[in-house]
């Protein structure tokens, strides 16, 4: 394949490019805000989760407060018309007496057992308000945390992909002025030498693979036309000659 050394110059620039823009993809993927959405998110979830348990317990204590505060007001009522049977006079056999009494101690037992039962209840409810209350702020301080972050990691991608479509512009530009047949061996070099696809032959090296050249391969190159491209031995890649490639 021929190209005009110019034009093999010109490919060097795109080549340039490329790597400029693999470096801009690697920084997007490798931000550390990324990292810390991701640790805020899962925390952030885990706190809701905490949150939603916090709050299903005290509303299954507001519900079981209100069933014992019922039961209490129910037994307090039927107290109180037993009591006032008995302060009526109404009640004269001694047997009956005798059975309304026991029946209002039983029903005075009875709403002790269930006002201890209601203040139980209280307690574990307002244990359970004070933990809602915690998780509240916990969830709102790491929703915060994570807004923070994130509109830094937004701002950090927006300024790279506008990096990035600069880049590429430019690239336009270069590659349009490279010859077809050349920029079609050099993305497929390119894309097989893992993003490199031609380099400079600068001081007998192959900048692409590092590797000095041996005196024959040398040689071939200096008797090859300056429109001739020519080929790394060792890595296959499109070999640029430029004042200090030292041939």
């Amino acid at each position: 394949m021929n190209a005009a050394p110019a034009d093999q110059i010109r490919l060097l620039d795109v080549q340039d490019l490329d790597v400029r823009l693999q470096q801009i993809a690697h920084k997007r993927r490798s931000l550390p805000e990324h990292a810390e959405v991701e640790s805020l998110t899962k925390d952030h979830a885990q706190q809701r989760d905490l949150l939603v348990a916090a709050q299903t317990e005290e509303s299954d204590c507001a519900r079981e407060q209100t069933k014992a505060e019922q039961d209490v007001d129910q037994v307090r009522r039927r107290a109180a018309r037993d009591q006032q049977r008995l302060d009526s006079g109404a009640v004269t056999s001694p047997k009956d007496l005798e059975s309304l009494q026991r029946e209002i101690a039983s029903l005075a037992k009875r709403q002790s057992d269930l006002e201890d039962i209601v203040l139980e209840v209280m307690e574990r409810r307002e244990s359970a308000q004070e933990r809602v209350a915690e998780l509240t702020e916990r969830v709102a301080a790491v929703q915060g945390r994570l807004d923070e972050v994130t509109a830094r990691r937004d701002t950090a991608l927006g300024e790279l992909d506008a990096e990035a479509a600069s880049v590429t512009k430019d690239r336009e530009v270069v590659a349009a002025a490279v010859p077809a047949d050349l920029m079609k061996l050099y993305g497929r070099l390119r894309e097989q030498q893992g993003g490199v696809g031609a380099a400079k032959l600068s001081q007998r090296t192959c900048q692409g693979c590092r590797q000095e050249l041996a005196i024959t391969e040398l040689n071939e190159i200096r008797q090859a036309a300056p429109d001739t491209v020519v080929r790394c031995e060792n890595c296959r890649r499109i070999l640029v000659r430029t004042a200090d490639s030292g041939l």
